[in-house]
């Protein structure tokens, strides 16, 4: 009860209806809404724990998000919470649990039969090693390369599978047989996180620098949660996807631009190296990540 009357639980009609909706991804994955508990209000009512309604109108409640939002301020965010399953490739939910602040249970290979399902990625996805992202991939491969790589993938899967299948007929146990199996075969879990949590999720998990295959994952996770959170994901979106942040020697480099010194007498004032030792241009580094942000405002739509 509250002094206003008797709790009800919080609906969105429209997450209502996506619940237990399949969002395909990738050539055999998913993502479904399983449940959420709260709604922009609940953040709202947390933050002002004196009103129970909140405030009295959309547009003031609008702007007490926008403001927690810019400020920093989370735990209100922590009211809204989301349940989805996933199923999704091993070498993706590899990533995905470095997420450490969510809850979850994972299918058990020990107990249940892995199904004959394997991620072979589209010839475009199969590139070059980056030479800047020590973890990410550059430019295109030649074709051969690429069905090479493909048809050795599909090759490997499929034997391993016979493998797996025949120590299962032998009597091998089966938190044993696993063993057989690479991460290009699929997973699937039950995952439960709070707004705040998931915001930082998807602020890692969308950006350009992450896996293609995870971002996928994000962009379905973030079309579900925003039905239930409108006014929190624009607020998201602009001051932590679209924002910036400058450090103090990007700050020193910024004023420099404002008193009309150059990008690269900005840096040098700042102490921010553009070129290496022996006179090269650096690709990486905080001069570079600096005149990467000084881009992103010029071409601002």
């Amino acid at each position: 009860m509250t002094e206003d009357g008797p709790m009800t639980r919080v609906s969105v009609p429209e997450a209502d209806r996506l619940i237990g909706v399949k969002r395909p991804v990738l050539g055999h994955g998913f993502v479904v809404l399983v449940d959420y508990m709260g709604d922009d209000a609940a953040i709202v009512q947390a933050a002002r724990v004196s009103y129970g309604q909140g405030t009295k109108s959309v547009r003031d409640d609008r702007g007490l998000i926008r403001y927690l939002m810019r400020h920093r301020h989370t735990t209100p965010f922590e009211m809204v919470e989301y349940k989805f399953l996933v199923r999704l490739p091993i070498f993706v939910a590899r990533q995905w649990v470095r997420h450490r602040t969510s809850s979850l249970n994972e299918v058990s290979a020990r107990y249940s039969v892995v199904p004959d399902e394997y991620e072979v990625p589209d010839a475009p996805e199969v590139r070059h090693q980056s030479s800047r992202n020590r973890q990410g991939r550059g430019g295109p491969l030649p074709a051969e390369a690429v069905e090479r790589f493909r048809s050795d993938l599909e090759g490997v899967s499929k034997r391993a599978y016979e493998a797996y299948s025949s120590a299962l007929e032998a009597g091998v146990a089966r938190e044993t047989a696993r063993l057989l199996l690479p991460v290009a075969f699929y997973t699937q879990w039950y995952w439960k996180i709070n707004l705040h949590n998931l915001f930082h999720f998807l602020s890692l998990r969308l950006d350009p620098h992450s896996q293609e295959e995870i971002r996928l994952y994000a962009a379905e996770v973030a079309k579900l949660a925003r039905v239930v959170s409108p006014v929190a994901f624009e607020a998201f979106e602009e001051f932590q996807v679209e924002g910036l942040s400058l450090g103090r020697r990007e700050r020193r480099a910024l004023r420099s631009l404002l008193e009309g010194r150059d990008p690269t007498a900005a840096c040098a004032d700042a102490g921010l190296p553009l070129t290496r030792e022996d006179g090269r241009p650096m690709t990486t580094g905080e001069g570079v990540e600096f005149l990467e942000k000084l881009e992103r405002i010029r071409t601002l739509d």
